[in-house]
């Protein structure tokens, strides 16, 4: 086995370490689950078609992003920002993988650690309690793609901030802006379907709408045909865009290091 799958299970093991403390976070997200749905419901009830959804898929989608929050880390945070802030980064570039491959490596295992213990509940608990759209076989099939690729675009967006660090020596306005582009744009808040004009129209084509929106609408079965291979390499184009300014700024960063002695 080489490195990168090493790395992989190493994350997946250390982000299932503690099933009891994911279970209490799933808990939670499925009691806001609820909140969001009675919303939801509210608001379909006086506009019952918004956006293209009926209230069934309203109900389905607010269950999925509940679903989807941790494993595509919506609020955002990546433990490379320290590694960077306290010097360790120095140790992590030593290493015989690149740095980006290693942490995106990382962050692919502790997403499928979310997935299998923070998302189930929500959406048994929405598909026991409310009207709930389940999707066909292919389309599951199709989600499961359309989670990696959305993992991996909320990957490179949080690398891009993580490596912020090295110029700013503090995170916190950059990640306070990011947080608020990925719940207000990713969907989190509500359907971007339902942005009117240039703005659903500017939200749909913005990287966090691959994060949430996306997936989300496949597990609906609102793509299919070349829709559905439409919305794939929307988030497939993100992703290697992305992961390639992520590239070029590790390089970046790595020569700002040497220059500085490290």
């Amino acid at each position: 086995m080489g490195v990168l799958p090493w790395v992989w299970w190493y994350g997946f093991r250390r982000h299932t370490a503690y099933p009891l403390g994911s279970l209490a976070e799933s808990l939670t997200n499925t009691m806001f689950g609820f909140m969001r749905a009675y919303v939801l419901l509210a608001l379909w009830q006086v506009k019952p078609s918004l956006g293209g959804y009926d209230a069934t898929d309203a109900v389905t989608f607010c269950f999925i992003t509940q679903a989807l929050i941790g494993p595509v880390q919506v609020f955002g945070g990546m433990e490379l920002t320290e590694r960077i802030r306290n010097g360790d980064v120095a140790i992590d570039l030593y290493r015989p993988v690149g740095l980006q491959g290693w942490w995106l490596a990382d962050d692919l295992g502790r997403a499928a650690g979310a997935l299998a213990l923070r998302a189930v509940p929500p959406l048994l608990a929405g598909a026991l309690v409310f009207p709930f759209r389940a999707p066909a076989p292919a389309h599951l099939a199709a989600f499961a793609l359309a989670f990696v690729l959305a993992v991996t675009v909320s990957f490179g967006l949080r690398y891009l901030v993580a490596l912020g660090m090295f110029w700013l020596h503090d995170d916190r306005g950059l990640s306070g802006v990011t947080l608020v582009m990925s719940l207000f744009f990713s969907g989190m808040i509500l359907p971007l379907v339902v942005f009117p004009g240039r703005l659903g129209t500017v939200a749909q084509a913005l990287p966090w709408a691959a994060q949430i929106q996306v997936p989300a609408d496949v597990f609906l079965g609102r793509h299919s045909g070349p829709g559905l291979l439409g919305a794939l390499a929307f988030q497939a184009l993100w992703a290697v865009l992305l992961l390639g300014a992520g590239a070029l700024l590790t390089r970046a960063a790595r020569r700002k290091l040497v220059v500085h002695g490290g």
